[in-house]
């Protein structure tokens, strides 16, 4: 690995870690628990905490650091598709009746802890709003 490697690893981290209390933020208005947002994230409780007081850079993998990204991009999505702050929080807490859902809320189905249910979840929300681009 090169010098200019690692200096970008480190450069990465801080905002690692903001990208983290950022979908905590996220996830706190969708109403997600500390125990929803570990499995979703796959962060620990401690980091967590550590996260939310602000006062230290998490050292996250990338696997944590698709799953912030993925967290950063429904909120994204659901942005462009509500006006409405209620809709935008609130989509993910209402019973969803597509095929994928099958009648479960999306936080629930991302409270799984799957990468692969964050990922659908992520892309059938996103197809939501079709050609909005």
């Amino acid at each position: 690995m090169s010098l200019a490697n690692i200096q970008n690893i480190k450069a990465e981290k801080p905002q690692g870690t903001v990208g983290l209390r950022t979908a905590m933020k996220i996830m706190e208005r969708w109403g997600a628990s500390r125990d929803q947002m570990g499995r979703i994230l796959r962060v620990s409780g401690s980091s967590l905490a550590r996260a939310k007081a602000g006062n230290e850079t998490i050292g996250l993998d990338n696997d944590q650091l698709d799953r912030i990204s993925y967290v950063l991009n429904i909120h994204a999505a659901l942005r462009l598709i509500f006006d409405n702050p209620d809709n935008v929080y609130g989509f993910v807490n209402l019973p969803n009746n597509n095929a994928f859902f099958n009648g479960r809320r999306p936080l629930d189905v991302i409270s799984d802890g799957s990468f692969a249910a964050l990922y659908e979840t992520f892309r059938r929300i996103d197809g939501l709003r079709g050609a909005m681009w």
